[in-house]
């Protein structure tokens, strides 16, 4: 079967084509303002230079200004002023005036005009003249009365070539753009390459096996990328291990008390009378009271998960009442078996921040383990103490070895000496909560003579849900 998008995965936009989307509009603007601003300056840069060669050219010819009795006078031979007026691409033209009085040169040359730019020594405008456009520079010479303008204009033959010029620089800046853009896609893709990998390299190996994929040569920035994936590869494949652990498991220990009851209703079905057959099913009745304990301590294992810290309601909770609670289910139970039960606790109450479900199922299971394998007249003490807060079971029984303190841990697994009818859960499934609660969990003799189990609850609540994880 092949898995196709849907239409709303379908739209959600690549990578690649965000980065590259983010990158070149900038990209794009940037080179834009670059290359406006470099024509631009360019451009005022030659207009200045123009300009100060035009108001030179007009202090040159202001230099051959005299005044005679307040009148000015301009000697310009012919050569001088075909010097003036040489330019092999503009036409230059120039006048003297004094007042409304010209004095030399052509007539007509504007005395004003637009985009006027001013000079220490003089000013430059636009205008027409003669039909064409000009730029127009004017310096005054002499004081007072006795002052004169002389002006001096030029087409814009060489000014319109440089503006070309100039524009056409913007063309290589439009090739360095596409480069620059092709250049940002090949880098991206190359970038981008390592992580297409990372995924390749793991739907294939997801699909086989839950093994953790190879970082070798995934870059230091896709690191904890794929250090995550691995970790979530991890935690699935102890999660499908327990659960198929649990599953084989469950599966033996409830295939001997069925086939238990089995044979049993076949006796009973072929007893010879009446007593028999109830003496075959009271054997069943105790047998069925095993398998539903079983069954039910399978159901708690069953539902305890490692990854349920995360979400673990834990809330305060008086730990002296919730013993008091739990020790009151096995009163009855205590009496039957002739075994003394008891609460020690203080007369103040004892917090603790925990899910008081599961750590009233934790406590009955100990005193249930307790009660099973202690013998009649033998003493079972409910312990609560404080500062850290603590629960403690402690017996007279038996007692366990101190090599098989850590075995009984284990699921099905009992003591060598242990008696009874137990399953071997009752220990494992008090290991499970306080491994969600991030408690201690301590098997250690008693002062009773048997056996003492305490749980110590010592994390804060956002430790907790921090880091769910905990070794047995």
């Amino acid at each position: 079967m092949t898995l196709r998008p849907t239409r709303s995965a379908a739209r959600v936009p690549a990578l690649w084509r965000d980065l590259l989307r983010r990158l070149l509009l900038p990209l794009l603007l940037i080179v834009a303002a670059t290359g406006a601003l470099g024509v631009y300056t360019a451009q005022r840069l030659t207009d200045r230079t123009f300009d100060r060669w035009l108001i030179d050219a007009a202090r040159s010819l202001a230099h051959q200004v005299r005044f005679v009795d307040g009148l000015a006078v301009v000697d310009l031979g012919r050569n001088a002023e075909a010097i003036l007026a040489y330019d092999v691409v503009d036409s230059t033209y120039f006048s003297v005036r004094q007042q409304q009085r010209h004095v030399a040169g052509h007539t007509g040359i504007p005395q004003s005009g637009r985009g006027v730019a001013r000079y220490d020594d003089g000013q430059v405008f636009d205008a027409v003249f003669a039909g064409q456009p000009v730029r127009v520079a004017e310096v005054t010479v002499g004081s007072g009365t006795g002052q004169a303008q002389v002006t001096v204009a030029e087409t814009l033959v060489k000014r319109g070539g440089v503006r070309a010029d100039l524009q056409l620089m913007l063309l290589p800046l439009g090739l360095l753009l596409l480069a620059a853009a092709v250049a940002i896609v090949l880098a991206l893709r190359w970038t981008l390459l390592p992580l297409a990998l990372i995924a390749a390299r793991w739907n294939e190996r997801s699909h086989r096996s839950l093994q953790p994929i190879d970082v070798q040569g995934v870059p230091r920035e896709l690191l904890p990328f794929a250090s995550a994936l691995n970790d979530l590869l991890v935690r699935i494949h102890q999660l499908l291990l327990r659960e198929r652990r649990f599953a084989a498991n469950a599966a033996h220990q409830i295939r001997t008390p069925l086939a238990g009851l089995q044979l049993g209703l076949s006796r009973a079905a072929s007893a010879p009378d009446l007593a028999s057959a109830r003496a075959v099913i009271a054997e069943l009745q105790s047998s069925t009271q095993r398998t539903a304990r079983l069954l039910q301590q399978l159901l708690s294992l069953g539902r305890l998960d490692p990854e349920t810290a995360f979400d673990l309601a834990a809330a305060p909770t008086d730990l002296v009442a919730l013993a008091h609670d739990v020790g009151a289910l096995y009163l009855d139970a205590a009496l039957v078996r002739g075994i003394s039960l008891e609460l020690v606790a203080p007369d103040q109450p004892v917090p603790a921040t925990v899910q008081a479900d599961l750590v009233g199922e934790a406590l009955g299971n100990l005193v249930d383990n307790a009660l099973r394998y202690c013998p009649a007249g033998s003493r079972v003490e409910i312990q609560v103490l404080g500062a850290p807060p603590r629960l403690r079971v402690a017996d007279s029984g038996p007692g366990l070895a101190a090599d098989e303190r850590e075995t009984v841990l284990e699921r099905f697994v009992r003591g060598r000496g242990a008696a009874g009818d137990g399953s071997g859960l009752g220990l494992a499934i008090v290991l499970e909560i306080a491994d969600l609660h991030r408690a201690d969990m301590r098997l250690q003799d008693s002062a009773l003579g048997g056996l003492a189990v305490e749980l110590q609850f010592t994390a804060d609540p956002a430790d907790r849900r921090a880091d769910p994880g905990r070794s047995a």
